[in-house]
């Protein structure tokens, strides 16, 4: 048991991880806009953990799984979106996918803001500060 690691970063971890992956994806679809019957790639991960907190909700005994466990067992998913929106059967949006790396981006420089202060808060507790 790691007991440093808080369920607050922990999740900031796996945010991380999903945001470098989504871009990842995003730009390959860019790259891709005009290649003939290419299909967007789409990433999800709030569906794996939401989904496994309401299961642990529903049990009997509570809780059930720990909140820690749910957040170790989440993956992230990627695949390919079944919508076309042009006749080459080409599924990419141009427009918005620069909107959603824009998005992207701002969530990723909010997550980086917010581990900083996370870290921050720790060394202030550990120097005895504050």
């Amino acid at each position: 048991m790691d007991y440093l690691t808080s369920n607050s970063q922990l999740l900031m971890e796996k945010s991380m991880g999903y945001l470098w992956t989504k871009q990842a994806a995003i730009l390959d679809n860019i790259a891709n806009a005009e290649t003939p019957k290419y299909k967007a790639k789409v990433v999800t991960f709030e569906e794996s953990i939401r989904a496994q907190l309401e299961e642990a909700a529903k049990r009997p005994e509570g809780a059930g799984k720990a909140v820690r466990d749910i957040l170790d067992d989440a993956e992230l998913t990627v695949f390919e979106a079944q919508e076309q929106t042009r006749m080459d059967d080409n599924g990419i949006n141009i427009t918005s996918e620069m909107t959603e790396l824009i998005r992207n981006a701002y969530q990723q420089q909010y997550l980086y803001q917010a581990i900083s202060k996370h870290y921050s808060l720790l060394r202030m507790a550990v120097r005895g500060q504050g």
